[in-house]
Parts: structure tokens; C-alpha cells; sequence
């Protein structure tokens, strides 16, 4: 190992740790500064915006979370049948659901995930393939409404997100893909140098909730953390980095979706 890996070694480990005494000197965090905080919810770019349904008793499987927690695995082979946009509309509410809106001009979002201090920098795109009721294409999830919008009229997206995905077929062709991004804005505003550190943990929650959402349900998925980030960046349309504008905005995590064959 040479002295350049060994450095970007060590500069990432120490930022995966807790504060510590040099913390003290750094420059006061935006929030500490009083300048504006960001929005917690991107707006719709568009007009049209599907409401997504809220009732799930009739597609949840009646066991327990021992069962869940013991069935749990990534799973890349799925059946042929299509999803339903109830299930897709459960696998949404559980990963990024938003329960109330909290402050001044409802700056902050209480979710179905936890999040450091309830800043939830990440945005949930759809490629959606198969599922009832929705042309294929690109989705955007608008939690404060409980609604899909149309991101980009793209139905032969297969190819492109393959190759964006470092060639992992099955992810690309599974009847809808998750994809995720971050605005690291939303939690550098209140924690700095060490938000990034927050922000991947906020996508380890959101990931997992999408796991036992899925066991619930009969379905499988299989978390991605493989892919070109120009690629998958510009298949959603985001600007090109690096940045340091507060709107800055790009993908961190994948994960496709499909049905199984449930044991119970």
C-alpha cells in the first residue's frame, strides 16, 4: 500500500468518528450562524402528481417482526408477476413516509426512518418497469404528499442503467429499482464537518426498512452500492460535481425490487 492510498485511508476513517477536541475550533455550523435553513422536501417539478393509496392491511403478511428479521436476505432473482402500486406505495411509506411536519414553515419532517436530527437529506428516485397502473420510466417520490411524479418519460432505461450500475443486470431489469440520492445540505446545515458521516448512516436505516418492507409483503431486494456515479447522476439528470452549492444533489444507494416466493 502506498503513502497516497494509506492517507485517503486514514482521511476517511477519522470521518466515520465522533467529535472529538479539535471539533471545538471549527467553524460554527451554518445552523449555529442563523443562516436559513434548507427545505427538507425537493417541490415537484411538474404538474401531474399521482396520490399513492394509504391502505395496506389487505397486502401486509400477518407475522411478526422475529419472522422478518430471521427471513431477511438479499434476493436477485424474481418472479414474472408485476408489482402493484399498493405495494409500491407501502415499500415508499415505510422507507420515507412522513408522519408530521414540525416548525416554522415546516422545516422539519418527522419519517417512517430515523434520521439525524430529523434533517432526511435523501430523495427517492423509481426506475419503474413493471408495475400496474404506471408506464414504464423515471420517478420521483414526493413524501410530503404521498405521491409519484413523473421524472422523466424514459421506458427503455434497461441499457443505460445497467451500465450505470456496473453491469449488474438484474438490478437494472427488475420490475422497479430504487435509487436514492443525497442533498448534503440539509444536514451539513446543522452538523458540519460531520455530517456526511450522518447522512450514510441516514441510508443504512432507509435501506433496511426497505428489507423488511419487502419481507412483508412477499417481495425481495438486494442493496446496490456499486455504480459509476457520472453515469447514474446523469441518468437522473443532476449537475455534474464536485460542488459545494447547498443544491447539490446525487446518488448514494440502489436497490431492486420484485416478488418472491414467500415461506409462509
Amino acid at each position: 500500500m502506498n503513502d497516497k492510498t494509506k492517507y485517503e485511508i486514514l482521511r476517511r476513517r477519522e470521518m466515520t468518528k465522533g467529535y472529538n477536541a479539535s471539533d471545538a475550533e471549527a467553524e460554527p455550523t451554518d445552523q449555529e450562524q442563523k443562516l436559513p435553513f434548507p427545505m427538507p422536501l425537493k417541490e415537484a417539478k411538474g404538474t401531474e402528481i399521482l396520490s399513492l393509496p394509504l391502505d395496506f392491511e389487505n397486502i401486509v403478511r400477518d407475522v411478526n417482526l422475529s419472522t422478518l428479521l430471521q427471513e431477511r436476505e438479499s434476493r436477485r432473482i424474481y418472479t414474472e408477476e408485476p408489482m402493484t402500486l399498493q405495494e409500491l406505495s407501502f415499500l415508499l411509506w415505510a422507507t420515507q413516509g412522513v408522519r408530521r411536519f414540525a416548525g416554522r414553515q415546516k422545516q422539519v419532517t418527522f419519517r417512517n426512518v430515523p434520521s439525524a436530527g430529523s434533517r432526511h437529506p435523501l430523495e427517492t428516485y423509481l426506475f419503474i418497469n413493471k408495475v400496474e397502473n404506471l408506464n414504464p420510466g423515471i420517478y420521483h417520490y414526493l413524501p410530503s404528499c404521498h405521491g409519484l411524479e413523473l421524472w422523466e418519460d424514459k421506458p427503455d432505461y434497461k441499457e443505460e442503467l445497467t451500465t450505470a450500475l456496473c453491469g449488474q443486470r438484474f438490478a437494472a431489469e427488475a420490475p422497479l429499482t430504487f435509487v436514492w440520492s443525497m442533498i448534503p445540505y440539509r444536514t451539513e446545515w446543522r452538523y458540519g464537518r460531520k455530517a456526511h458521516k450522518y447522512i450514510l448512516i441516514d441510508a443504512g436505516h432507509v435501506c433496511e426498512n426497505l428489507y423488511l418492507a419487502c419481507e412483508a409483503i412477499c417481495c425481495g431486494t438486494c442493496a446496490v452500492g456499486a455504480y459509476d456515479q457520472d453515469l447514474l447522476d446523469e441518468l437522473l439528470g443532476f449537475a455534474p460535481g464536485p460542488s459545494a452549492e447547498a443544491d447539490y444533489e446525487y446518488a448514494v444507494y440502489a436497490a431492486p425490487v420484485g416478488k418472491v416466493i414467500c415461506s409462509v
